[in-house]
């Protein structure tokens, strides 16, 4: 008599995309390109990363920066950047629909001055 002690995953393999990164980074599932980094040299860094998992694309975007070191401070920074974030994910989800359905285009036509 045997058991199984674990179950099995059958996921079906996506080919790879023509942005993806072809080594490591890629699974079964799931394709990710290399990172593009933004620094201000000892100040910080953030990176992105485009991400393809089934049939959906995501953005991946991690940063990383030096907290101030009191707890007073160090709340403010994290919910200043909470908050830019909030507005970013805005501007790059919700804002694409608005300006799609837009069919005023003042600037066309005009003249740079």
């Amino acid at each position: 008599m045997s058991a199984r002690t674990m179950a099995r995953v059958h996921r079906s393999e996506t080919p790879h995309t023509s942005w993806c990164a072809r080594d490591h980074r890629c699974g079964a599932a799931e394709h990710r390109s290399p990172e593009i980094v933004a620094t201000l040299p000892g100040h910080g860094r953030a990176a992105i990363t485009r991400v393809r998992s089934g049939n959906r694309e995501y953005a991946e975007i991690r940063a990383r920066f030096p907290l101030h070191s009191t707890e007073k401070g160090a709340r403010w920074q994290l919910g200043t950047a909470l908050q830019i974030l909030r507005e970013l994910l805005g501007a790059v989800v919700l804002r694409p629909v608005e300006l799609a359905a837009r069919t005023d285009r003042p600037a066309i036509g005009r003249r740079a001055a």
